[in-house]
């Protein structure tokens, strides 16, 4: 199975907490990710929060062109929460 995010939300700071298509879910903390060219305007938070789910690269994005491979976004929901499986809410 292709992972994808098929729903993220903003909760504080640099965390968004994402919903696979596989139905695991859970918050991943950004803030440590966003150095360099694309990711460093993201520091910003009004700049971190304008995020969407691209429906079509199954995963997020940012208006700068900024995107997270879903495979890296899971493996943070995994490390971050080793009990968030399908179907689970924590």
């Amino acid at each position: 199975m292709f992972l994808h995010v098929i729903d993220a939300e903003y909760v504080r700071d640099y965390v968004i907490r994402i919903r696979f298509n596989d139905g695991t879910e859970g918050e991943v903390d950004l803030e440590d990710e966003l150095e360099g060219e694309v990711f460093g305007p993201l520091k910003t938070l009004e700049n971190f929060r304008a995020f969407s789910v691209d429906r079509v690269l199954g995963t997020i994005v940012w208006k700068n062109g900024a995107d997270l491979a879903p495979e890296f976004l899971y493996g943070k929901v995994q490390r971050a929460s080793p009990a968030s499986r399908a179907g689970s809410t924590g």
